[in-house]
């Protein structure tokens, strides 16, 4: 199949594959006489992979690794899981970062009378330094 059709059957674009290929994430393709990319079911597969090891936040290096892994038959599951672990550490603490900011917006948002004076408890939290004092620069 041609780049148009890997792109159509795996759901990644073909400006993404061909920046896989230069990345060396996938294998070089093949190609026709004529220049164009040609994809097997294999580098479908592939593909498919890539899309869903990135739909669970897995960084390219990562799924480089488990590409790796993947293709390995004499991996050890305990070098697969460890990846894994690692990555539900860093989305454990991004969650957690995550949480903070909401929380932190919320309450500027319900100190906001939201009407029509220029006083806005929100700009006045966003200028705020680390260690709750403003910003003597700022309006």
């Amino acid at each position: 199949m041609n780049i148009g059709q890997a792109a159509s059957a795996s759901g990644i674009s073909a400006k993404m594959i061909r920046h896989y290929e230069s990345i060396n994430l996938i294998k070089q393709s093949t190609r026709t006489e004529a220049g164009y990319r040609t994809y097997t079911d294999h580098d479908l597969h592939t593909l498919r992979f890539i899309k869903r090891g990135r739909s669970l936040g897995f960084s390219l290096d990562q799924i480089k690794d488990l590409l790796s892994l993947w293709n390995d038959s004499h991996r050890a599951s305990s070098d697969v899981k460890a990846i894994a672990l690692t990555h539900v550490a860093d989305l454990e603490k991004r969650i957690t970062e995550l949480s903070e900011m909401r929380d932190t917006l919320q309450d500027l948002a319900k100190s906001c009378s939201g009407d029509a004076r220029a006083d806005c408890p929100i700009l006045r939290g966003l200028a705020q330094e680390n260690d709750g004092a403003e910003c003597g620069a700022c309006h």
